[in-house]
């Protein structure tokens, strides 16, 4: 079934887990008519003047698509800055050169539709804070925290001696 999303119905709504210079808008119009993508993840963003649509990130397990609606931003990646505008496609591939976020340098708001894949999780990393996310449920470490797979499972032995005792 084929469901058309009419400009006009746009309803842009603030998360309420955002922080100053990270006030990115989405338009919750998809969910109040009852889409919910499998597979293919979609919003239309809308970023205020002087706003980061994200921390500095990359995924490791999704691809993502901007499609510049309306005004402009400038783009970082592991490139540098570049500026973006209306009509502009910008995608990123996953992993560490696909790492990117938005600032909206200019007096206008910017608007643009954020495609992404999804396979049910997602891990991002954000390179200016060392941290890693795991998507869906916002588990947040450090990197720097990163443990050898055994650390802590040495005395296995004596953990199944105490649990042959307690029966």
């Amino acid at each position: 079934m084929a469901t058309i999303i009419k400009k006009g119905q746009w309803n842009f709504q603030p998360n309420p887990n955002k922080i100053d210079g990270f006030r990115l808008l989405t338009d919750n119009t998809r969910e109040n008519m009852g889409i919910i993508p499998k597979w293919l993840n979609f919003d239309v963003r809308k970023l205020n003047p002087r706003e980061c649509n994200a921390a500095y990130h990359f995924h490791r397990y999704a691809e993502e698509l901007f499609i510049i609606q309306q005004g402009e931003a400038t783009l970082r990646t592991p490139k540098g800055l570049e500026i973006v505008k209306s009509g502009d496609m910008i995608f990123f591939e996953s992993g560490e050169t696909g790492a990117h976020q938005l600032y909206n340098h200019t007096d206008a708001p910017c608007i643009f539709l954020d495609i992404r894949t999804y396979i049910g999780h997602d891990i991002c990393e954000y390179p200016d804070s060392n941290k890693i996310i795991i998507v869906p449920n916002g588990e947040t470490f450090k990197r720097d925290e990163q443990h050898n797979y055994f650390d802590g499972e040495e005395n296995i032995q004596d953990i199944w001696n105490e649990l042959s005792n307690t029966k």
